[in-house]
């Protein structure tokens, strides 16, 4: 089983790029480089939070489940 981080995905539809997602999250772009390739091993909610304010999204367009 896994979770699929979509960050990547939400980030194209807005056409915002890493380094206006992290000014405007506040968080370093190194730890956004790390959840954004799916090697993060958790997530804030307080995180989590601001990035879906920024994208203007839900949590499961961010994160998914997989079995696989």
């Amino acid at each position: 089983m896994a979770i699929i981080v979509n960050l990547d995905v939400m980030m194209a539809r807005r056409k915002m790029s890493l380094n206006d997602l992290s000014e405007k999250v506040g968080l370093t772009l190194a730890n956004l480089s790390i959840l954004k390739t799916g090697k993060a091993k958790a997530i804030r909610f307080s995180t989590l939070e601001s990035i879906c304010e920024v994208l203007a999204c839900q949590p499961g367009d961010i994160l998914e489940y997989s079995k696989e």
